[in-house]
């Protein structure tokens, strides 16, 4: 996915969850902050950001905040919204014969829905924006609606689907997630359940630039290798 009106500015700080002030050329400025997570280690003075300039011209707020420079990184993208859009653009290359976003489950709606010969796959997309000693973990908050995804991909998998979580790295150089069982308990007890009962889960490594992020080329969702021989692959 590409943003298309970008600019940079340096961060100044974070009165609230849903808004930052930033400095444009030496103008302060109030924009909207993409990322309801905490992402303290990332949102610090004077570090450089990039905005997004939004559709609607009559909303209070002129940008949207999508990513920051981060020490030894480089971009991170913490758009919360970009990890469903890229992967929705990586599975229409995958051989999916049918692919369904926000798909009812249950109570809930996992972020995909996808057949191919006619088995059915369910798959809910976490993007990663925590970086620690190299590698990503996740949540950087406490997610109960994330833990209630898992519970529900459980059920699934007992039902027959593929059933999987894709983690979408959103920074480069970094292959591998893990959960942050210091912050969320909760979610890495479910996570471990869910990877017994046979739920794949998925690390999706990104190019991030200052205005686009895209899974990296050649990474190839689990397809099974005989379509119509099912195991709990």
């Amino acid at each position: 996915m590409i943003y298309p009106d970008t600019i940079e500015a340096q961060f100044l700080d974070r009165p609230n969850r849903f808004i930052a002030h930033v400095e444009i050329n030496g103008k302060a400025e109030t924009v909207h902050v993409k990322n309801t997570g905490r992402c303290k280690e990332l949102l610090l003075p004077n570090v450089s950001v990039v905005l997004a300039k939004g559709a609607n011209p009559n909303r209070k707020t002129k940008y949207d905040l999508t990513a920051v420079k981060k020490e030894r990184l480089g971009w991170v993208n913490i758009d919360s919204q970009a990890p469903n859009k890229v992967v929705a653009e990586w599975l229409t290359i995958q051989g999916f014969d049918h692919i369904q976003p926000e798909c009812p489950y249950d109570d809930s709606r996992i972020d995909f829905f996808m057949e191919k010969d006619k088995r059915k796959y369910l798959l809910e997309v976490k993007g990663c924006t925590l970086e620690i000693d190299g590698v990503g973990f996740f949540p950087d908050a406490p997610t109960e609606r994330g833990v209630k995804h898992i519970r529900e991909l459980i059920k699934a998998k007992k039902q027959g689907y593929w059933c999987g979580i894709a983690f979408v790295i959103q920074m480069n150089g970094i292959r591998e997630v893990r959960p942050n069982v210091a912050t969320h308990p909760e979610f890495g007890e479910a996570l471990d359940e869910a990877k017994k009962a046979g739920v794949r889960v998925l690390h999706l490594p990104c190019d991030v630039e200052r205005d686009s992020l895209r899974v990296q080329a050649g990474v190839r969702f689990p397809l099974p290798l005989f379509p119509r021989t099912y195991s709990n692959d």
